[in-house]
């Protein structure tokens, strides 16, 4: 057998992952730094950068009669079947727009308008404002109550309990978030929507994997959804594109798209190829990875394996983070600090959110800065005040991890936090 991700990744296989990656340890304007600032933005797969300059200087479009324009359509053809094989998807089509909330905004805007009127909208407190504000405002707009579930505060995620109430038979669309990007736990989206048809089977369920995606274990076919929107710039490539994934009852349903165009298209305009091939460099990433760590032959089940391994990896890194390694001791022991969610949490993925008494959270992360440590803050505004009021905190300091992360960074993560805190 190969490397094995069951206590994290081998120092071998680790240094690897690391030299895949853009600026994996020195910030170009900076300096050298620790980056725990991923759910703000992951690091940049090198190839995704090469990727980009090769595509930007291509002057060609789609569609025309030259090898230039056939290989670009071939381009995106791959990338689209690329998209299948790492969310597993055999259905539905994928498309590329202008960024994750755009896209939220766009199928949940379908979604209200084109379902039967009246009924309701259902979603949770725990979500990004990006699908609760577009939620807010297509249910208005189509004539539909929006009704927004409250999320559990002490475990900082959600369940198919927390939806059940809100339930009726004429809820016509259902939001669900797949990772908090404040509390950083995950939800058992194909419970939710379990729960949903049990009692709405035709509901138009639409999920937001922005946080997510980063961490593996994608399976829309296991979900029994409508729509799946990430952030590539947060799963290892670049800004500047969003993608989407809906299935064919939600195509069905009239949305934005030119007039007598075949096949009534989700794209608008014309396709950035390089949006479509720097994803194909994220999924050949997951593909590679899936092959350190397992013997799978079958790229699916390597990108599979490849989840499983990052889970366990960043597992260990957040162990790490909150009891402590080598003589450091962790947030959990530190006096005067709250973890947000708790601190043994099963649905945590690579993400800790935490308050210190006496201290608010930005001269933290400016204090955590002086020391080489790259991390933010999290206030009770429009982003997170969902999450942060019902706890009481004004601001939290959010340490997000990755799975090219090291347990070294975070040693010198607690011994920072160790001088802050003055323990």
């Amino acid at each position: 057998m190969k490397d094995t991700a069951a206590t994290g990744f081998s120092p071998a296989l680790l240094s690897e992952i690391r030299d895949r990656f853009a600026h994996v340890d020195t910030c170009p304007f900076e300096g050298e730094r620790v980056f725990f600032e991923n759910a703000g933005g992951a690091l940049t797969l090198k190839s995704v950068v090469e990727t980009s300059a090769k595509m930007a200087a291509i002057p060609d479009n789609q569609g025309r009669d030259n090898p230039a324009s056939k290989a670009l359509v071939e381009i995106i053809d791959r990338a689209k079947a690329d998209m299948r094989v790492l969310f597993n998807a055999p259905e539905g089509q994928f498309f590329v727009g202008e960024s994750g909330t755009e896209l939220l905004f766009r199928l949940i805007s379908v979604a209200c308008l084109g379902t039967p009127e009246g009924g309701r909208v259902v979603g949770s407190s725990m979500e990004h404002p990006a699908s609760r504000s577009a939620a807010d405002r297509w249910a208005k707009v189509a004539g539909k109550a929006h009704v927004v579930v409250a999320h559990d505060d002490e475990t900082g995620s959600v369940g198919p309990e927390h939806y059940a109430d809100a339930l009726t038979p004429d809820t016509r669309v259902a939001t669900i978030v797949h990772t908090s990007p404040v509390t950083g736990m995950g939800v058992d989206v194909a419970a939710i929507a379990r729960a949903i048809r049990t009692v709405s089977p035709d509901c138009i369920i639409i999920v937001d994997g922005i946080q997510h995606a980063a961490h593996g274990r994608l399976d829309i076919e296991s979900y029994d959804i409508d729509g799946y929107v990430v952030s590539p710039y947060k799963v290892f490539s670049r800004h500047g594109y969003g993608v989407a994934w809906v299935s064919d009852r939600l195509s069905a349903l009239p949305h934005d798209t030119l007039m007598n165009a075949p096949g009534a298209p989700w794209e608008m305009g014309t396709r950035d190829t390089g949006s479509y091939a720097t994803f194909s460099d994220v999924v050949a990433y997951f593909d590679w990875l899936g092959g350190q760590v397992s013997d799978a032959t079958d790229r699916r089940a390597r990108i599979v394996a490849a989840g499983e391994a990052i889970h366990d990896h960043e597992k260990r890194l957040t162990d790490a983070m909150l009891y402590g390694t080598g003589n450091l001791a962790g947030l959990a022991e530190l006096p005067g600090v709250r973890i947000v969610g708790g601190v043994d949490n099963p649905r945590r993925e690579g993400l800790v959110s935490f308050a210190l008494s006496g201290s608010e959270a930005p001269e933290i992360v400016a204090a955590l800065r002086e020391r080489g440590i790259r991390v933010h803050s999290r206030k009770a505004d429009h982003y997170s005040g969902n999450i942060l009021d019902p706890l009481g905190l004004a601001t939290c300091v959010r340490v997000s991890l990755c799975h090219y992360n090291s347990e070294a960074e975070v040693a010198q993560f607690l011994q920072a936090m160790k001088e802050i805190v003055g323990a």
